[in-house]
This record gives C-alpha cells, structure tokens and sequence, in this order.
C-alpha cells in the first residue's frame, strides 16, 4: 500500500477481524493488487490496522465475510442491503458484493454505527455507515 495516496479525510474508526479472516483478507489483498488496485490498497490498509479475535469470539454487530450488512451511503443517503463475501461468491444482482471492491474493503470489519470515508477512483469521497450487521460467530 503506498502510504502517500490519501484515501481518507477522518479518522480510522477501529476496526476487528478474526484470524482466519485476517490471513485470507491479507492474501487476497497481496493477490488482488494488481487487478483491483484500490481495492487492494483499501482492504490491506483495513487488514494491516485490524484487532484479530480470537475463535469462539463473539461478533454480534461486526462485519465479516458472510455478514448481511445494511449500510448509508452518507453521500446519497441512499440505504443498501449486501451480503459480504469472498469475489468468486460475489453476484451484484443477489446482493452478494465482494470483499474486493472499495465497498467491500470498507464495511469488513467495521460494527453497527461506525462509519468509514475513502477518496473514490474519480477523485470525489464515499462515507458509509453500518446500520445493521446479521452474522454468526468466528
């Protein structure tokens, strides 16, 4: 990740992955680097700053893969139902968004009520907040 690109205008809000998925986003993000590389960036950023938990930890309102997240995009106000998943699961007309977009990079690992800002391709900001997270536990 090229730490002079600014993606952000605030700050980081504090983010929790578990271990396994800690190790597959990492990789995912080393592979993907090349094809998606904003994307790429964005979810090894998240990945490197992550909190890993431990299994059998409970993440009641925590984005993981497989997460049904209901998020705002806070530029249009518009409300989105997806579920997370892994890019070979992904299916955009199911609502399956994959971990490697800059949506998906963004909402992993972040817990109802937080919000996130990333500066777009395009130059504009993006800001989501999570509203509702439905998940098992690591």
């Amino acid at each position: 990740m090229d730490e002079n690109m600014s993606y952000l205008r605030a700050e980081l809000p504090p983010i929790s992955l578990s271990a396994s998925d800690h190790e597959r986003l990492s990789h995912l993000a080393d592979v993907g680097a090349d094809k998606f590389p904003q994307a790429a960036d964005i979810l090894a950023r998240e990945v490197a700053r992550a909190n890993i938990l431990m299994p059998g930890h409970p993440v009641s309102g925590l984005v993981t893969m497989g997460s049904v997240v209901d998020f705002r995009d806070e530029t249009t106000g518009q409300e989105r139902r997806v579920t997370l998943v892994y890019p070979h699961e992904a299916d955009v007309s199911e609502g399956r968004i994959s971990v490697l977009t800059p949506v998906g990079a963004a909402l992993v690992g972040l817990s109802v009520s937080q919000s996130i800002e990333w500066e777009t391709v395009s130059g504009g900001w993006r800001s989501l907040t999570v509203l509702k997270v439905q998940n098992g536990s690591i």
